[in-house]
């Protein structure tokens, strides 16, 4: 453990630069705990969009880059006013899987890039006027929409376990469930049975075994390594851009909730390493940095943005907030995506392996819900909430075409009817408003 010195050029101080002895680790520490959140979401996407290998890729790719420069940018900010200027990790988030997916479904992956923008915009005005709007979204509201993600989030994990989709050789074979289940049980024992570095990268460690094992078993493809490039930069505008107006307020909204989310991650992030509460000014840079990081990313293929609640749960527990050792995880994860041939070896990751290994990702996001829900007990009034929130947003995408009748205008089922979060957090904002708080306090 690291003696907490806080002179110059310490771990413990925002400024200065600490020893290489320090730095590495404690940068690499932040890599380890990102990299699979930063690559799964391309990887579930291009699957979702029906993407060729060579497109994948660069979604990885850009993924990475896109990681690295939108830390770079909370911690440098522009103007004083694009960017929190705090250590936060920040970069593309599993939040937004859910809506991606159903905007990918129904349209493709152009329709995705071009609702990002909108919701980029939206984020921004949320910044903007965080103050005034963030009372629309107490820990009530917040963890009902996380709870909603995670339980709309199973079926993707399960799915990829059995070995992605029905038209694949690998789906539904013993062999993919074999080594899906080989991957989570190695996650699980290295969170619960190991400390330190090991169980930080559990899920890292898990999905490197299960590839391994799915080697063997002749699940992984490398032939497609061998044509990528040794270095690259990204493109823009590799994609179509495409706006569709459903597709757009789908995906805003999940931009509202995340922008608050990331009101959170601020908040631990100052409070577990600073002591602090954070200011206005840090609140309004991160999720405006975060609103143009999610714009600037679409003209490049790249997925929305948010901060990473894995990273800020380490500087909670170690509480190294210098601003050096988040530049050197940038610079890793910079470096990592101007080589496209690492990025095509990720791209052979076989989807049971992604599955064992990411079913534990979206159990943790939806009992961040359940914490965030039960903070201060669990009332009637917070039963109402939930419950009727949660019924209406996974029912009705739970029934197919319910909201797609000759009488309903067709961006109706898009917006309502595709994204169980989207549902359940116009119902939780209402009813927190309608519901009489004295609810609250009755037993």
């Amino acid at each position: 453990m690291i003696k907490q010195q806080v002179g110059a050029g310490s771990v413990f101080r925002f400024e200065g630069i600490p020893s290489a002895g320090q730095m590495i680790p404690l940068g690499f520490q932040h890599v380890v705990a990102a990299v699979v959140g930063i690559i799964t979401p391309a990887i579930l996407i291009a699957d979702t969009c029906g993407l060729s290998a060579g497109e994948r890729t660069l979604m990885i790719q850009v993924s990475l880059i896109l990681t690295a420069i939108a830390t770079l940018l909370q911690l440098f900010p522009i103007f004083g006013r694009i960017g929190s200027r705090l250590p936060v990790v920040m970069g593309i988030s599993f939040a937004y899987i859910p809506t991606l997916q159903a905007i990918g479904g129904a349209f493709d992956l152009p329709t995705i890039l071009g609702a990002e923008i909108v919701g980029g915009c939206v984020a921004i005005l949320f910044g903007v006027f965080v103050k005034w709007i963030r009372p629309l979204f107490p820990p009530l509201v917040t963890g009902t929409v996380i709870f909603t993600i995670g339980l709309s989030l199973y079926p993707t994990a399960v799915r990829y376990m059995a070995g992605g989709n029905a038209t694949s050789e690998w789906f539904g074979n013993p062999r993919s469930w074999a080594v899906a289940l080989i991957t989570l049980a190695v996650v699980v024992f290295l969170n619960y049975f190991t400390k330190g570095l090991l169980k930080l990268a559990s899920i890292l460690i898990g999905m490197m075994v299960g590839y391994v094992i799915a080697y063997f078993a002749g699940i992984v493809d490398l032939s497609g390594v061998s044509g990528a490039a040794w270095f690259a930069l990204p493109q823009l505008l590799p994609f179509e851009i495409k706006f569709v107006p459903s597709a757009c307020v789908s995906l805003a909204i999940v931009y509202v909730v995340n922008a608050v989310q990331t009101i959170g991650d601020l908040s631990s992030t100052t409070m577990g390493g600073m002591d602090r509460l954070p200011t206005d000014k840090e609140l309004s840079g991160g999720i405006v940095g975060q609103g143009i990081m999610s714009i600037v990313g679409a003209f490049f293929g790249g997925l929305p943005t948010a901060s990473y609640s894995q990273n800020v749960g380490i500087v909670t527990v170690n509480r190294v907030i210098n601003r050096a050792v988040f530049t050197l995880a940038a610079g890793v994860l910079l470096v990592a995506g101007l080589v496209p041939k690492f990025a095509s070896v990720l791209t052979t990751i076989p989807q049971c392996v992604i599955g064992g290994a990411t079913i534990s990702v979206f159990a943790t996001i939806t009992m961040t819900g359940i914490r965030m829900i039960t903070e201060g007990g669990f009332t009637p009034r917070k039963s109402a909430v939930v419950g009727l929130s949660v019924a209406l947003g996974v029912g009705i995408t739970q029934v197919p075409g319910c909201l797609a009748g000759s009488d309903f205008p067709g961006w109706v089922s898009t917006v309502f009817g595709s994204s169980s979060v989207v549902v359940a957090t116009i119902m939780a904002i209402l009813l927190n408003l309608i519901l009489p708080k004295e609810a609250e306090n009755s037993k």
